[in-house]
């Protein structure tokens, strides 16, 4: 005699096949839309990895010096600068961070910003570049901004956004479903033996297990730098009181609505630290050899650089933006008196500052030396391998003339997915905009075109 089914069983297998197929339909989606920003994020940010070893292979003859017994005074390797840039402005000194390494002036001339190479010893000028067309500075604004300026920062913080749409659900997806030894095959370790269909499958879920954790820490040490979310975050840890604390001043906190950020590159934890005034106009400005000495009596290790003030009330700023995060300092310092007017430092970072800028320095791969680089340009190949291999698995089962996305399931199915994706799109609004435009898409335009219907099998 037949076994009856039990219907409550069937249905919590329909409930929990169309659950898949819906989690599915929104990583395929999320894959394909992203898939492109993700090689260029991963190919510009394993590059900038090594940002040190191609500066110095490209820029030996500016950067390497001859070490000798006695070197020039900063002021004197500024003068020579103006001498030769007679109609350039003074921004920045950075002074030599090691016995063979030039120092570095920046100046600015017809509206742009260059670096010239001093060597400290002889007082020669080494050479002069301009900033926005040094290699890894254009590596950098493409993995930031893919050289669009505004726009692509905000296309860029989507892109990683979506990526967290993109892990969650294909850790859902690739989560082990059976029991026992087979529930590592296909997940932690690839099956390369059972077929064609499943070895391609398995070469991109397994490595993207792998992988996932390595993303999901770039991304997430990557967006307190993006321009709306970052910027909103920074915000709301301020006005939270987990900013820079009063003790970072001498004195009364600065009453200025200019931000470091404005006049200078600084740590994170110190880009929205307000800028103090230079009050005592009355005396003469200091030279930039006191300005050095204050640094070396305050314990700054070498590394820093000084911008120079360009208002009669605006102060010297010095940030030490190092490769260890526990080095990090910016320092505020009168430019008549000398006085340091803010001193902020990593001890002084609330906790959450601390661990973003260790997210930084690792996310750039300085922290631990070379070992962080090779960690980090391993993850960049695996993004890029997971990408690949996802794109490669689409185009091997996608049926001819159609997109070949899972079928839509049902609209009560959807509804879980739906809260968790809104209530991703709250946290990160990109997210959110976009969400809004692809679901109304998927819901009322696709179902009512054929054409559209059949094409992403709704």
């Amino acid at each position: 005699m037949e076994a009856k089914k039990d219907p409550s069983v069937s249905k919590k297998k329909q409930k929990r096949r169309s659950l898949y197929q819906s989690v599915w339909r929104w990583h395929f989606y999320a894959g394909l839309i992203i898939m492109p920003f993700l090689i260029i994020l991963a190919g510009t940010g394993g590059i900038y990895l090594f940002k040190p070893q191609i500066e110095a292979a490209l820029y030996q003859d500016y950067y390497e010096v001859t070490p000798q017994a006695n070197a020039t005074d900063p002021s004197e390797q500024i003068h020579t600068v103006e001498t030769i840039y007679p109609d350039a402005a003074v921004t920045s000194y950075r002074p030599s961070d090691s016995p063979d390494r030039s120092a570095e002036v920046g100046i600015s001339e017809d509206g742009k910003a260059y670096t010239v190479y001093v060597d400290p010893y002889t007082n020669v000028i080494l050479g002069k570049l301009e900033d926005s067309y040094k290699l890894v500075n254009v590596i950098e604004k493409i993995h930031g901004e893919l050289l669009m300026g505004t726009v692509g920062d905000r296309i860029v913080e989507w892109a990683a956004c979506w990526a967290l749409i993109l892990i969650i659900t294909g850790v859902y997806l690739g989560w082990p479903k059976m029991k026992g030894k087979s529930k590592i095959r296909g997940v932690l370790v690839p099956r390369l033996n059972k077929g064609k269909k499943l070895r391609a499958r398995d070469l991109h879920v397994v490595p993207a297990f792998w992988i996932s954790l390595g993303l999901l820490f770039l991304i997430m040490t990557g967006l307190p730098w993006s321009g709306l979310w970052g910027n909103n975050f920074q915000a709301l840890t301020t006005n939270a009181g987990i900013g820079y604390p009063p003790s970072v001043w001498v004195g009364d906190a600065p009453a200025s609505d200019v931000k470091t950020k404005e006049i200078a590159d600084v740590p994170w934890s110190a880009e929205n630290l307000p800028v103090p005034v230079s009050t005592n106009q009355q005396y003469t400005q200091l030279s930039v050899d006191d300005v050095v000495s204050i640094a070396e009596e305050e314990g700054v290790k070498p590394g820093y650089t000084i911008m120079i003030p360009q208002t009669q009330d605006g102060v010297f700023t010095l940030s030490a933006f190092p490769p260890h995060a526990r080095d990090e300092v910016t320092m505020h310092i009168d430019q008549y008196t000398g006085a340091v007017l803010a001193d902020y430092r990593y001890d002084n970072y609330h906790t959450l500052g601390k661990i973003i800028a260790y997210g930084i320095t690792i996310h750039k791969g300085t922290e631990f030396g070379i070992w962080n680089q090779i960690i980090g340009v391993l993850v960049c190949i695996g993004i890029i391998g997971i990408a690949v291999s996802g794109f490669l698995l689409w185009l091997s089962r996608k049926p001819e003339g159609k997109l070949g996305s899972p079928k839509a399931p049902p609209d009560k199915v959807m509804k879980g997915v739906i809260v968790l994706i809104i209530i991703l799109g709250i946290i990160f609004p990109l997210v959110g905009i976009s969400l809004i435009f692809v679901w109304l898409f998927d819901r009322f335009v696709i179902p009512r075109v054929p054409a559209l219907k059949r094409f992403f099998n709704a």
